[in-house]
C-alpha cells in the first residue's frame, strides 16, 4: 500500500496573499484589476487563465481561472451560454495539463463563500497540477452513488448516499467524450443557484470539485459550513436524515 503523502503548504507566501473575508492585504480586488494582470496563459472573453501569484502548495503547479469582469456576481446567476463557454474555458485547460507527464494527477475545483477555504470572492476556479499525489488513490466509485435526481441518455445528477466528507454532495456525471458538456454546465448551474438560494438551510458557501474518473467527467458539488468535529477528530462521516427531502426538493424545482 502506498504511503500517505501531504501536501506541504508555504506560510511564507501565504502570508502576503490577500483575504477578502478576512480583510487581509486588500486594497482592491487584483481580479478586477485586469490590466496589471501578468503571466496569462489564455484568454476568452470574460475568462483569464493565469498562473496563480501565491502558489501557495509546494512541488505543484497552481493555475486561476478568472470567472469574470467584476466581483458582483456568483455562478448560480450566469446565463446557460455564459456558463457553457466557463466550463468549456476550464475543462479544455484541465484535462490538457492531465497529458503532461510531469504531474500524477491534476486538480479542477472552485471555492465560493468564507466557508468555503478561499480567499477572494471575485468569481475563479482553481487548476493545479500535483507532482508527487494522484488524487484518483483517494476516491471510490460509492462516493459518486447516490439518490437520482434527473437522468438523460448523456447526463446523471444524484445525491451522494456515501459522501466523501459527509452530509450534502451532489455529483453530475457525464462521459469525457465531452459529448454532453453543456448538460454538465447546464446542471452545475441548477444545482448552484439550488444550494445558494433553496437549501434548507441558509448557505452562502459551496465547493465544486472536478473528477476524471474511470472515462467519466464527474463534478461534486457541496454545501459549506463549519466542518463537522465528529470528522475532524475521529474521521466519522455523517449523512443527512432529510436526504431524500432534498433530493426531491432539487428535483421538483429545478429538474421538472
Amino acid at each position: 500500500m502506498e504511503q500517505e503523502k501531504y501536501l506541504v503548504f508555504l506560510n511564507h507566501i501565504n502570508r502576503d496573499k490577500p483575504n477578502d473575508f478576512r480583510k487581509i492585504n486588500v486594497k482592491e480586488c487584483p481580479f478586477c484589476n485586469r490590466e496589471k494582470l501578468v503571466n496569462i496563459i489564455d484568454k476568452s472573453g470574460p475568462f483569464i487563465l493565469l498562473k496563480n501569484k501565491y502558489p501557495t502548495l509546494e512541488d505543484t503547479y497552481q493555475l486561476v481561472l478568472i470567472e469574470t469582469y467584476t466581483c458582483d456576481t456568483d455562478m448560480g446567476e450566469y446565463d446557460v451560454e455564459y456558463m457553457d463557454k466557463l466550463i468549456r474555458f476550464g475543462v479544455k485547460h484541465w484535462l490538457k495539463l492531465e497529458e503532461d507527464n510531469t504531474y500524477k494527477s491534476v486538480i479542477f475545483y472552485k471555492n465560493h463563500g468564507p466557508h468555503s477555504g478561499g480567499s477572494l470572492k471575485h468569481p475563479h476556479m482553481q487548476i493545479v497540477g500535483l507532482k508527487n499525489i494522484d488524487y484518483k488513490l483517494n476516491v471510490k466509485d460509492e462516493y459518486f452513488e447516490g439518490i437520482e435526481i434527473y437522468k438523460s441518455e448523456n447526463c446523471l445528477v444524484n445525491l451522494s448516499n456515501k459522501p466523501i466528507n459527509g452530509f450534502t454532495e451532489f455529483n453530475i456525471i457525464i462521459n469525457d467524450d465531452l459529448y454532453a458538456l453543456n448538460e454538465l454546465s447546464y446542471n452545475i448551474r441548477k444545482v448552484v443557484h439550488y444550494v445558494l438560494n433553496n437549501y434548507f438551510v441558509k448557505c452562502d458557501s459551496f465547493n465544486i470539485f472536478f473528477y476524471h474518473w474511470k472515462q467519466r467527467i464527474i463534478c461534486k458539488i457541496t454545501p459549506r459550513f463549519t466542518t463537522s468535529p465528529l470528522l475532524l477528530g475521529y474521521g466519522i462521516k455523517q449523512v443527512s436524515s432529510i436526504e431524500h427531502d432534498i433530493a426531491d426538493k432539487l428535483r421538483t424545482m429545478y429538474f421538472q
